[in-house]
């Protein structure tokens, strides 16, 4: 697959699925946009990508500092046609009845919120040119788990919006949800460390590669998935790990 002049966007992308998928694209030749919290690892990303990467420093729960960077986007790399949802974070890993209210309402504004922001930041320009969301969703948006009410609750409405976007965009966007599964990130350290519930102890050893998760990724960003747009593809689902090879 060739993504040649595609310009896009990745949020949470200065390590993990975030970093791989911003290497992929480029590596298929799109013009990419690292966005992080973290402005310094999210730059070194980008130089070792090399080419027309680019990086910003941005907290994707602030609306305002979305609007610019994706303004600045825009401005830098000449447009923009795919934007990777991705930034996310798992914690607070607590019961509810212990968990910690303002760390609770962290996850939301940045799991949810901070999708929302991003999408609301580029939805009108995707729109006129057929743009793609990619929001990378879990299986924790549809099975509760212990210690995870809010990283359920969060995901659980980003599933939500992915299919609100769909219905209000009819075809002018290619919307997706995408489930990678359980894949070998900093965040599955911090699942193992804290020993709540069955995700905790999945060895690291039996984890995903990211490489799968990117490769799912990059698939949704071509046109060989249409007859997916709206709906949200997971790497648990063989049909569609089939579909890319996998």
């Amino acid at each position: 697959m060739s993504l040649q002049g595609k310009i896009a966007l990745v949020t949470g992308a200065s390590r993990g699925l975030g970093e791989g998928v911003a290497r992929a694209l480029a590596e298929e030749g799109a013009k990419v946009m690292l966005l992080a919290r973290d402005g310094d690892l999210a730059q070194k990303v980008a130089r070792e990508i090399g080419g027309s990467a680019q990086a910003l420093a941005c907290d994707v729960s602030d609306y305002p500092t979305v609007e610019r960077a994706v303004a600045d986007t825009r401005e830098r790399l000449g447009g923009l046609d795919i934007l990777v949802n991705n930034a996310g974070v798992i914690e607070p890993i607590a019961d509810v009845a212990t968990s910690d209210p303002a760390a609770w309402a962290r996850n939301i504004q940045i799991n949810l919120i901070g999708a929302y922001n991003v999408v609301r930041a580029v939805l009108g320009g995707l729109q006129q040119n057929r743009g793609t969301i990619v929001n990378v969703s879990s299986g924790a948006a549809h099975r509760p788990l212990e210690g995870w009410s809010a990283y359920c609750a969060g995901k659980a409405g980003l599933a939500m919006l992915t299919r609100s976007i769909a219905l209000e965009s009819g075809d002018k966007v290619r919307v997706f949800g995408f489930s990678p599964g359980t894949i070998d990130t900093d965040m599955q350290v911090t699942i193992r460390a804290s020993g709540i519930n069955a995700v905790s102890q999945i060895p690291r050893a039996n984890l995903s590669p990211v490489s799968h998760a990117v490769q799912g990724v990059l698939y949704l960003c071509g046109s060989a998935a249409d007859d997916l747009i709206g709906q949200e593809a997971s790497m648990r689902d063989e049909a569609f790990r089939n579909r890319i090879g996998l």
